[in-house]
Formats: C-alpha cells, structure tokens, sequence
C-alpha cells in the first residue's frame, strides 16, 4: 500500500481561480478544435485525403495523426492528464507547421496558433507534467 498522499501540486494551489477558470477555458476550446480536426481525418474527409496524400508519406499517417489529435482532445479535458496531453498536441503542431511551410507550401497561421495555446497550456500546467513523471 502507498503512503503517497494524493494533493495538487503548488502550482495549482497558488493559481488563482480566475487564471484556473480561464485555463479551462482554453483547455475546452483546444480540445473541440482537435475534436473537429482528428474526426475529419479518421473519418477520410476528401479534403484530409488529399492533403496527406499531397504530403506523400501515405494515408496511414492520417490515420495516426487524426487518432493522436482526438487523444489528445480527450486529455486535455481529464485534469491529471492536461498539461501532457497539451505537451503532445504542441508536438503534433509543430510538426503541422512544418509541413505546411516545406511541404504543402501554405500559411502556418493556424498551426503556429494552435501550436502556442497548447504550449500555454502546457507551460501552466507544468507542474502537473512533474508529478506524472514522478509516479512512474
């Protein structure tokens, strides 16, 4: 049996309930946006279809992409894994972005978006990052 007690981080204790509010906030208007995004691309939308097919690698990666965008989604809104899930979406846009600058040759407005909310998120929720890595 662990001794461990279960008690939010001090970074949570610390934040202030607007701050954590809006954070939520952001958290939920992410997570729908991925909703949208990853659901296009497992359901084989034509627009998604093209796109990775115009980015060469095959459409298993559309597949992958789209499942790690709706995973992501879900974790942004389950509180202990927020802040991780924020961390992978960031990854996920950042190789978005590059995409769209050396591949698909289009503006990378949307992703470098994406790309800083989830880093936000992550950032705040940094502490919460800490505590997962030191259960394992």
């Amino acid at each position: 049996m662990s001794t461990r007690s279960i008690t939010p981080s001090s970074a949570v204790q610390s934040r202030s309930r607007p701050v954590t509010i809006g954070l939520w906030v952001l958290q939920a208007l992410l997570a729908f946006q991925f909703v949208g995004a990853g659901v296009l691309k497992l359901i084989g939308d034509p627009a998604m279809v093209e796109m990775f097919a115009t980015i060469g690698v095959g459409q298993w990666f559309r597949y992958l992409v789209g499942a790690l965008e709706l995973a992501g989604a879900i974790g942004l809104l389950v509180p202990r894994l927020a802040g991780l899930a924020a961390l992978g979406l960031a990854l996920v846009m950042v190789g978005a972005t590059l995409t769209n600058i050396f591949i698909l040759n289009v503006s990378p407005a949307l992703t470098l978006g994406l790309l800083l909310v989830a880093g936000l998120i992550a950032w705040a929720r940094q502490a919460d990052i800490r505590d997962l890595a030191k259960r394992q």
